[in-house]
């Protein structure tokens, strides 16, 4: 149901829009100055579109706080049965336990804490429910509840009104997409067959792949057709350009290649975004 991640070094492969940025840094802050201080944590909202970066800046938070750190999802509550409500308060006993703090971030949140009187709920899932309100009740010196979903309006009422930081992660600008496309040329391309690795008998490194032509221009006239892209989606574009040169007979990619894998990753954005919007009852 929930696990302790590993504190991060920086915020990795999460581009964000410079405000945001600011008050992820400022909230991080606060934080740990709370915490030194012994005063009751505050509660988030994380919103947005999937492959924002809501779960990364949710771990690094917890890193740049000092916090402990603990991962679940709404999916994740159903499957228990009777048992999640004794999970949630082994959850809540854990982190009174820690000397750090933590902070629990449930991912897709609206799974779990949706409005009890608008949707179809067991009774195990709403005793579940009921126990997370219990213990979050008041505010904490413990633990920072920190939730992430697409659907903020779905939320029960008596959730909503436990968040005391609402931050909104939008899709990236063009500015943050040609950042996340750099990025990924690096991780994907340049860094291809680089790994320094021991010795291995049975696997061969990646071949190097060579970079031809593709520009700062190649890269900024990708990030101005991919509007629309979350961070998530720039990150398996590049991954099939990279899947596009191993395919080649050459190992290089240049522009032509660059482009042709681009427009064909647009092109099926565009198909997912009308079949979506086709099974949408009118």
């Amino acid at each position: 149901m929930f696990s302790r991640a590993k504190n991060g070094n920086g915020f990795g492969d999460v581009i964000l829009h410079p405000s945001l940025n600011k008050r992820i840094a400022q909230l991080a802050s606060a934080t740990a100055n709370t915490k030194e201080h012994q005063a009751p944590f505050r509660n988030m909202l994380f919103y947005g579109p999937p492959g924002t970066g809501k779960t990364m800046v949710a771990r690094e938070l917890a890193h740049k706080s000092g916090l402990d750190y603990a991962l679940m999802t709404g999916g994740d509550v159903a499957p228990l049965g009777s048992q999640a409500v004794t999970k949630i308060h082994q959850l809540f006993d854990w982190a009174k336990k820690s000397n750090r703090g933590l902070l629990l971030f449930i991912d897709e949140a609206d799974a779990f804490l949706c409005e009890r009187n608008k949707t179809y709920m067991s009774e195990a899932q709403r005793s579940a429910l009921n126990a997370l309100l219990f213990r979050t009740g008041d505010q904490s010196k413990d633990i920072v509840l920190a939730l992430a979903t697409n659907r903020p309006g779905d939320l029960d009422s008596a959730v909503a009104d436990r968040i005391d930081e609402v931050l909104e992660f939008p899709l990236p600008g063009e500015e943050e997409r040609f950042k996340l496309l750099k990025l990924y040329l690096d991780k994907y391309i340049a860094q291809a067959g680089s790994r320094k690795s021991g010795f291995s008998l049975f696997k061969a490194n990646p071949q190097k792949i060579e970079i031809k032509g593709v520009t700062d221009d190649i890269i900024k006239e990708a990030a101005a057709k991919t509007d629309g892209f979350s961070g998530r989606e720039i990150a398996k574009l590049m991954a099939s350009v990279q899947a596009a040169v191993y395919g080649s007979d050459n190992c290089v990619l240049d522009a032509s290649l660059f482009r042709e894998v681009v427009d064909y990753k647009v092109a099926e954005h565009q198909q997912r975004i009308k079949l979506a919007a086709s099974d949408k009852p009118s």
